[in-house]
């Protein structure tokens, strides 16, 4: 049996980043690939999976890591939770390049079906990889785009830090990844019209990047040829930072004081118990 690490350090929580996070997209862009590709499934399947595929990330990296899978969840922690601003870097380049290699293996897997349903991969199936405004057919700006990932990322961290507040009234450590997951679900179910609930930095442009390098052309761009990629990275960015201080400013600071929590760190069964006592 191979040696476990008693503190597997920067190096393991990178590895556990890249691994949450390629959990995650494989299960979110392969539904969407299913979805545009084959017709098999719609919104509904899509936003479950995308639920799916966070829950089974968080339950990959939680216990190393935190799970943030996610850059702007990382830069809200180190604005407002005290982690680490040194690991804000490293921590996002392993969710970009867990979110890239996903992206790629999808790509492959899904080659045949992808080039039967949309021989030029044309923007037709770029939304199987990286979002787009109106989910590019409806009228929606790159404007109201931007206004809809800053409004759905500040949901997603100021649900987040109250799921995992353990000074607050959080769910049982194993099942805060699944209370997380339902969360996406939710996001997915309500703010998915304008702008495809990418939320996530590393969700979009690794997956845009992978098929850019594979045969989409246009993907760094909109359906009406505006550099779109910018979009669903500084508009989670902002919301998160939104999102998390509302939550310090509305919530966090009336709460009781907590056991001590490590920054980013899923809470565990004693210090919630220490919490309640």
């Amino acid at each position: 049996m191979a040696e476990r690490w008693k503190n597997p350090g920067l190096i393991g929580e990178l590895a556990a980043e890249f691994a949450g996070t390629m959990i995650l997209l494989l299960f979110g862009l392969g539904v969407v690939a299913q979805v545009a590709g084959g017709g098999i499934g719609d919104h509904d399947s899509i936003a479950w999976a995308w639920g799916l595929g966070v829950m089974l990330g968080s339950y990959v990296a939680g216990r190393i890591s935190g799970a943030h899978l996610n850059p702007a969840v990382t830069i809200a922690l180190a604005a407002f939770k005290g982690f680490e601003w040194r690991k804000v870097a490293p921590y996002s380049i392993a969710q970009f390049l867990g979110a890239f290699v996903a992206a790629l293996l999808v790509r492959w897997n899904y080659t045949e079906v992808l080039h039967a349903a949309d021989p030029g991969l044309t923007i037709k199936t770029q939304g199987v990889f990286s979002t787009l405004p109106g989910n590019g057919t409806l009228p929606v700006g790159e404007w109201g785009a931007f206004r809809d990932q800053v409004i759905g990322t500040a949901i997603l961290l100021f649900l987040i830090l109250a799921i995992t507040d353990a000074a607050g009234t959080p769910p049982a450590a194993h099942l805060v990844p699944f209370v997380i997951g339902l969360l996406v679900v939710g996001i997915g179910m309500a703010w998915g019209t304008n702008a495809g609930y990418a939320t996530n930095p590393a969700r979009d442009f690794g997956p845009r990047l992978a098929s850019f390098l594979t045969g989409y052309g246009g993907a760094f761009r909109d359906q009406t040829g505006y550099p779109y990629f910018w979009i669903p990275i500084v508009g989670p960015i902002v919301g998160g930072l939104a999102g998390a201080g509302l939550y310090h400013l509305l919530i966090g600071r009336f709460l009781p004081s907590a056991a001590p929590q490590e920054p980013g760190e899923l809470p565990t069964p004693d210090r919630v118990e220490a919490t309640r006592g």
